[in-house]
């Protein structure tokens, strides 16, 4: 991992590779939802969209899109100070590449973005931690960011709650996997951010991480068909799953 103060030394792939092992620790057909998504995109918008990375992370869905489309460009946004250092860092003086950071709870982020409209609006793994109604309130505003014709997708936690055998089976599968691969040295949550924590770049912005966010929150993760049809109701012509495990889902909703 990094050691050295001056993020001009840092190196940020590792920090990148670290951040997806300990994500796939949770969802092992991480990329595969992935894949599919930009699959859509192409299908949709085709290989040189212009593109919002919604709650954008470490830049994992923008660094698999510009690895893909050459010719895209992205705008990332999020809150998280640890995640926009290392995501800043990746991309540094790659003029296809802008980051602002804004709370999405806010109700006048998009203010902050540097366009008023975008070919797709792409997110993964973050928006489960928003509540049903902050949660329609922002497909409202995504709404409007996309332009007609274009598209947005999620890749999230979707919990259909009236299979709860069939929930209570995936679940002690997949954490009984989890629990095999943590004793085989994979890292979770908790230890990435110890190792985090313990880094002198990203030692600050970790500490200002956990002010805002403290360990971690969970939302509602309403289902696939609550966020299709409310998708619908904020402005988006149509609205469906493309793909799914037994644990995520990937919605696709075309303006």
């Amino acid at each position: 991992m990094a050691a050295n103060t001056s993020t001009s030394t840092v190196d940020w792939r590792t920090w990148q590779e670290s951040w997806d092992r300990q994500q796939e620790w949770y969802m092992p057909d991480r990329e595969e939802r992935l894949r599919v998504m930009l699959d859509m995109v192409e299908a949709v918008v085709g290989t040189s969209p212009h593109i919002l990375d919604l709650a954008c992370g470490t830049g994992t869905i923008t660094a698999r899109l510009l690895a893909r489309f050459p010719d895209a460009t992205s705008t990332g946004v999020d809150l998280d100070p640890a995640l926009l250092t290392i995501a800043e860092g990746t991309f540094a003086g790659d003029e296809r590449v802008s980051f602002v950071t804004a709370d999405l709870k806010d109700p006048d982020w998009p203010a902050g973005l540097p366009h008023d409209s975008y070919d797709a609006v792409l997110t993964a793994t973050a928006l489960h931690w928003l509540h049903s109604g902050p949660l329609a309130h922002l497909y409202g505003q995504v709404a409007r960011l996309v332009r007609p014709g274009g598209v947005f997708m999620n890749a999230d936690h979707m919990i259909d709650e009236t299979t709860p055998r069939i929930n209570a089976a995936e679940r002690a599968l997949r954490h009984a996997r989890m629990d095999r691969a943590r004793r085989d040295g994979a890292l979770d949550w908790a230890e990435w951010w110890k190792t985090a924590a313990a880094d002198p770049v990203l030692a600050e912005p970790t500490a200002r991480r956990f002010e805002i966010y403290g360990e971690h929150a969970d939302g509602d993760m309403p289902s696939a068909a609550w966020q299709a049809r409310v998708l619908r109701e904020k402005g988006f012509a149509e609205a469906r799953p493309v793909w799914c495990s037994p644990s995520d889902t990937l919605l696709l909703a075309l303006k």
